[in-house]
């Protein structure tokens, strides 16, 4: 399998693109960034874990849930620098402000962010911040699980929509591998199953639904998937995800 022929190597890609993590300069793995993607939701892992030890750590201090959770929301962005949060505010600016495909790529290119940006990362924040509040202490397992499965379905858009830039990001990583998406996939399984079998058939079925949803919407607005999009992705996955659990555990 084209994916696995060096693991720490894919693993380590991952981990240096998706955080900031001070790591050392690795080489990109020779099957391509593409085929490394079976690592991204590890990268998840990752950070999930970290930002449930920050939520545990600041209940066994005796904080606030609404401040506990929101110190939970900022190691998350401090950790991977906004990445995916960067993409959300652009596709609200392009996919919102543009007339034509040519005009919302150009939107989301620019660095700046608009009124349709600010309201997705608003929405985008109160909606996972009001989930962790409400999850108490089940925050905790529900932050692991939304990080890593909400990344696990990235590759599959990679596979499955065109790249909407010749030169964009997204079209300079490649198409992944069957295997590469399954392996994907099957991490973010995993840990859907970890609570049990019931929430598992309340996420997943969310979890497809947002997935060809975002996948319809990207390619009628701009033909196709881009960085930012996945990104996008990812913040509706990782919400739908603390919903989820939200029903299964409350």
């Amino acid at each position: 399998m084209a994916g696995f022929h060096n693991p720490f190597r894919d693993i380590a890609a991952c981990l240096g693109f998706y955080t900031r993590l001070p790591l050392p300069a690795f080489e990109m793995p020779a099957h391509g960034f593409a085929n490394a993607q079976w690592a991204a939701p590890l990268a998840g892992l990752f950070v999930g874990a970290v930002c449930s030890a920050a939520l545990a750590g600041a209940i066994m201090l005796g904080l606030p849930a609404t401040i506990a959770a929101a110190i939970a929301l900022a190691v998350g962005v401090l950790l991977t620098g906004g990445l995916h949060e960067d993409g959300l505010a652009d596709v609200a600016d392009g996919f919102g402000g543009g007339s034509t495909r040519e005009k919302k790529l150009a939107i989301m290119k620019d660095s700046r962010i608009g009124s349709y940006g600010v309201a997705a990362l608003i929405l985008s924040f109160l909606m996972r911040w009001s989930a962790l509040v409400a999850l108490g202490l089940a925050a905790i397992p529900a932050l692991l699980i939304a990080h890593t499965a909400s990344r696990a379905l990235m590759p599959a858009l990679m596979r499955l929509s065109p790249p909407a830039r010749e030169n964009g990001l997204s079209a300079g990583a490649g198409q992944p591998t069957i295997s590469t998406v399954l392996a994907a996939l099957a991490i973010g399984g995993v840990l859907l199953l970890v609570p049990g079998p019931g929430f598992a058939l309340i996420a997943v079925p969310l979890l497809l639904l947002a997935f060809f949803f975002i996948k319809w919407l990207a390619e009628k607005q701009i033909g196709g998937q881009t960085g930012d999009v996945l990104g996008t992705l990812q913040q509706l996955a990782e919400t739908i995800v603390l919903i989820a659990a939200i029903a299964h555990f409350i």
